[in-house]
Parts: C-alpha cells; sequence; structure tokens
C-alpha cells in the first residue's frame, strides 16, 4: 500500500487549520527540491498539528521531497504512535523532529537537511563565518551540535535538544542544517537564507585568497534589520510567492 493510497481522503478527515498546514508543509518540499535540497528518501521537514499540540506532519520515509502531497504527509504524537494506519515514527524522524517539538512548545517547524554547502560549513572549525549579509541575519543566533552518530536512537534526543538550547537554528557538526520556526514560512525563508549564506561561505573560501569578514558591530545592526519579533510576519514577505512558485511546478502538491 502506498503513502498515498494510505492518506488519499485526508482533506475530508481533517480540520481546515490541519489540511492548509498539510499543503503549505507539502509546498516546502516541492520548492526545496526545486532549489536542489533532497538527499534521496533522507531529511524530513515536520510542522506541529493545528489544534493538536501533542502531534506533528511529517513525510514517510520511502518518499523524496518532489513526492510529497498535504494528503501523503503522516501523522504521529511524540512517542511516534501513527494516527493512521503506518508504521510508528523512527530514527531522524522521532529523535530530532518530535524531539524538538515535544521540547520547545514555541516551535512549530522543523527543518533538517543536508546540503553539500551547509555539510561544508557545519564542517568547517568556526562555523558560519560573517562573510557576507545573508549570513548576518543569523548573526549569534545559531548553535552548533556535535556529531554523535546517525540519530537512531533515543539517547540522541536530548543532547540534541540541549545543544539547540533557547535558539531556532543550529549547524550539526559533519552532518547539515537544523532551521526550526514558529510558523512554517519562518522556517522555509530562514532555510533558504542559511543555504545561501553557506553556498556563498564555501565559494569564498574555495577561491583560496583572503576574505573580508563583516564586523561584529555591523552584522548586529544588520541582524537588526532584518530578524522579525512578530511570528506572524516573519517570512510573510516572500510566502505567497513561494505557494506561487509551488503552484507552478506542479499543482498535485495540493492534493
Amino acid at each position: 500500500m502506498t503513502v498515498r493510497s494510505i492518506n488519499s481522503s485526508a482533506k475530508r478527515k481533517v480540520s481546515a487549520e490541519e489540511w492548509q498546514a498539510r499543503v503549505d508543509l507539502a509546498a516546502c518540499h516541492r520548492l526545496l527540491s526545486h532549489y536542489g535540497v533532497q538527499d534521496l528518501t533522507y531529511n524530513h521537514l515536520s510542522v506541529r498539528v493545528p489544534g493538536e499540540p501533542d502531534k506533528l506532519l511529517i513525510k514517510s520515509n520511502m518518499e523524496m521531497f518532489e513526492e510529497v502531497t498535504a494528503s501523503s504527509l503522516l501523522k504521529f504524537d511524540f512517542e511516534g504512535t501513527p494516527m493512521q494506519d503506518s508504521p510508528p515514527l523512527r530514527g531522524g524522524a522521532l529523535v530530532i523532529h518530535a524531539g524538538i517539538l515535544k521540547a520547545r512548545p514555541d516551535l512549530n517547524a522543523v527543518f533538517h537537511t543536508h546540503t553539500e554547502a551547509n555539510i561544508g560549513v557545519s564542517s568547517q572549525k568556526n562555523g558560519l563565518l560573517m562573510i557576507n549579509q545573508h549570513a548576518v541575519k543569523f548573526y549569534k543566533r545559531i548553535a552548533y551540535h556535535a556529531f554523535g552518530g546517525y540519530e537512531f536512537n533515543m539517547s540522541q534526543r536530548d543532547p540534541l535538544v540541549k545543544s539547540l538550547g533557547d535558539k531556532r537554528i543550529a549547524l550539526l557538526r559533519n552532518h547539515g542544517s537544523l532551521v526550526c520556526g514558529r510558523t512554517i514560512p519562518e522556517a522555509f525563508v530562514d532555510h533558504q537564507f542559511l543555504e545561501l549564506a553557506c553556498r556563498g561561505q564555501i565559494a569564498a573560501l574555495a577561491g583560496g585568497v583572503e576574505v573580508t569578514l563583516i564586523p561584529d558591530e555591523i552584522a548586529e545592526f544588520g541582524a537588526s534589520q532584518v530578524n522579525v519579533d512578530d511570528p506572524a510576519q516573519a517570512g510573510m514577505k516572500d510566502w505567497d510567492a513561494c505557494l506561487r512558485l509551488a503552484r507552478r511546478l506542479d499543482p498535485l502538491f495540493a492534493e
């Protein structure tokens, strides 16, 4: 039985708020795939279920990002118990996504990805440098978590949550990125800017020449210019355009 056949009638079974969250999260999968963010069937994006704060929506571990639809997303509680006829949640989806959403009620979306750029920067000793204007958004806002093996074991959940602390963004050493948001648009836009910052850093350092770093006082000022305190506004400047692009790529994501 395919994931789509399990959840083919999701829209008729869920609240309007949950359905919108499904559509938005499915759009994020399609958009990230479009931008080259994909590691076969690995990596996940998740969201807390509106009206059900102890549950999350997440893709099947058998799907690529480009296959995800609103109805194919699966619902679980934070212990991994499925809310549909599917196997229990496991691996990184359970350790990382359910773990963070359980520990951080202020967060509602969790994006974990592996790209050449974020793996590269996460492996550099000094992490993300203030080397371009996209990096400035994350000045003093990034946590770091030491690699302790693949996130297959529940014993790895608490150390990750501890490393994240009160931040929303982390680089997982020798591994990839973790971007959390108070909303889906915030997580998506922050992920996009973090990816551009990492790509810019890799490009600048690849030349083998001395680079110019942005001074701390300028980075702090720049961060204050672009970071939004109101979660209802964070990421919204770009979000409608992102949804339009997702629909142009393949409107079936919203089914």
